[in-house]
């Protein structure tokens, strides 16, 4: 009686302890880890964050909706762990802000998502082949910037950034190191609000100078070599952050703006407690392309949450071999 009771009992815990070793190893990587994206609710990025992000649900992670703020505000929320990640630090646009929030040992960008993305100035083709104008350094002429002049104080408007972007801090860096501050404005605002304008006036025939990076979908729209031409710059001028960045783009020229890749920011306590994830963001890659078509769809009125969601999906469905194997890959870098 007693020998039968200690076998049944040992049996009985053996079969535990195996179902319980089975249900671990079954476990996934980020089950019970809370996942806070930040971004700033600006579409032209929700594709690229919701592929990240549904990566890392199928890795386990709770996932949590992204809260939106400003740029400095999003690395600032990440690096002190009230936001676990940002998926669109662009570099070396964004290094002011990264360091400034820290550097490397609060957040960290891993991985590239996007690679060989091109930024800079563009003028209207007719315009340019009218009056040869290849560089912004021309519209230090004020007979060139003049017949950009929108508002009627006789100097060009430029169609720039957002306040508190990257970009900003280069276009103002410009202005002064061109000596194009008697000659040209930057006009500021909700980016895709101004742009509109900008669209209409070179619609109209009319001279029209705007900033702009790929990917996005403006340039499926206003497309370089056809209604609109890039300039270049004469000598590259960056800010301090910046210098030695590459500004040559392919096909280009010297866009007088660093070449950026794009990558996730995230957390560096959160990266040293989850290589899944950490392996997912190094692994994760989108080509300009892809993204490009997809802002197409959102311009020409797919352009809700829910819409980019699907937008996701269906890349997912398109690149399932790669993707599948990505997150084996990461899975595996838990263990």
């Amino acid at each position: 009686m007693s020998y039968k009771s200690i076998n049944v009992t040992t049996i009985m815990l053996t079969v535990v302890c195996v179902t319980l070793g089975a249900a671990n190893a079954g476990e996934l990587p980020g089950k019970g880890v809370t996942i806070q994206p930040s971004d700033q609710n600006y579409t032209v990025e929700w594709f690229q964050e919701e592929l990240v992000d549904m990566g890392l649900r199928e890795l386990g992670y709770d996932v949590k909706e992204p809260v939106s703020m400003q740029l400095q505000a999003a690395f600032l929320a990440v690096a002190n762990g009230d936001a676990t990640i940002y998926s669109a630090y662009a570099d070396p646009l964004h290094k002011a802000f990264y360091e400034k929030a820290g550097g490397k040992t609060k957040l960290q960008p891993v991985g590239t998502l996007v690679d060989g993305s091109v930024q800079g100035y563009l003028i209207d083709k007719k315009t340019a082949g009218a009056y040869k104008i290849k560089t912004i350094n021309q519209f230090k002429d004020p007979n060139i910037a003049k017949m950009f002049d929108v508002d009627g104080d006789g100097k060009a408007d430029l169609y720039g950034c957002d306040p508190g972007w990257g970009c900003e801090r280069i276009i103002d860096h410009h202005l002064d190191a061109y000596g194009l501050r008697d000659t040209v404005t930057q006009l500021q605002g909700s980016y895709e609000t101004i742009i509109a304008d900008a669209i209409e006036r070179i619609k109209a025939g009319k001279p029209t100078l705007y900033y702009t990076w790929t990917p996005m979908w403006l340039s499926g729209i206003l497309r370089p070599g056809h209604e609109v031409q890039w300039l270049t710059v004469t000598s590259t001028a960056l800010p301090e952050e910046q210098a030695g960045a590459v500004t040559e783009a392919a096909g280009i020229g010297n866009t007088g703006f660093p070449v950026i890749t794009q990558h996730v920011i995230a957390n560096t306590t959160f990266l040293n407690q989850n290589p899944a994830a950490r392996k997912w963001f190094e692994l994760l890659n989108v080509s300009v392309e892809d993204i490009n078509a997809e802002n197409q769809l959102v311009h020409d009125g797919q352009s809700t949450r829910t819409d980019v969601q699907k937008h996701a999906e269906d890349w997912r469905a398109k690149h399932k071999k790669q993707w599948d194997a990505w997150i084996a890959e990461a899975k595996a870098a838990a263990k």
